[in-house]
């Protein structure tokens, strides 16, 4: 396999909160994927994104709840646990894609890419916001390519459940590690 001369490389929520091992959502194998995201970032110039998750201001239906359980994450959006981490901040100079859903994949993704796109996702937490990308850009007609290595989980044991589940989806989503991408 390689890479696409279209395809785009998304970072998911490359932030504090899912980095910092005092966070309740730190994705524990974080760290691991920074290099991998880096040496993949090399390969797509600039046709890089990242996208943050934000809290918003939604606190209706499910997302009452959500808050409910998740109080240390409702803050400002500016707060800093929301910040890419340092290794994320030089990937490009695009501007993130900001949103207040798991799922990255919508109008203001859709609007840099292009509808269609073929998409090579990393970023965490493979669990939550990595596959709720995947489904839904796929649901969409995108090509998904998803670099299990690239990705981080909640725990391996989910970890590995959501690359199994995704990995149901071929030929629409396909799970990868770095070197089979690259070559």
């Amino acid at each position: 396999m390689s890479i696409a001369s279209d395809a785009w490389l998304v970072v998911i929520d490359h932030q504090r909160i899912f980095a910092d091992p005092a966070s309740d959502w730190c994705a524990p194998r974080f760290a691991e994927t920074a290099p991998v995201v880096a040496r993949l970032a090399a390969h797509f110039d600039d046709r890089v994104v990242l996208t943050r998750w934000l809290p918003g201001t939604d606190r209706h239906g499910s997302w009452r709840a959500y808050f409910d359980k998740w109080t240390f994450a409702d803050r400002t959006e500016s707060d800093e646990v929301f910040s890419l981490v340092p290794t994320a901040t030089d990937l490009t100079e695009r501007a993130t894609v900001d949103v207040s859903t798991f799922g990255k994949w919508g109008p203001q993704l859709a609007t840099v890419t292009g509808e269609h796109a073929h998409l090579v996702l990393v970023g965490v937490a493979t669990d939550c916001c990595v596959i709720s990308t995947a489904l839904a850009a796929a649901d969409a007609g995108c090509t998904v390519t998803v670099v299990s290595d690239g990705c981080a989980g909640s725990s391996d044991e989910n970890q590995a459940a959501a690359l199994q589940v995704m990995g149901l989806y071929a030929p629409q989503i396909t799970v990868v590690d770095s070197a089979e991408l690259l070559g």
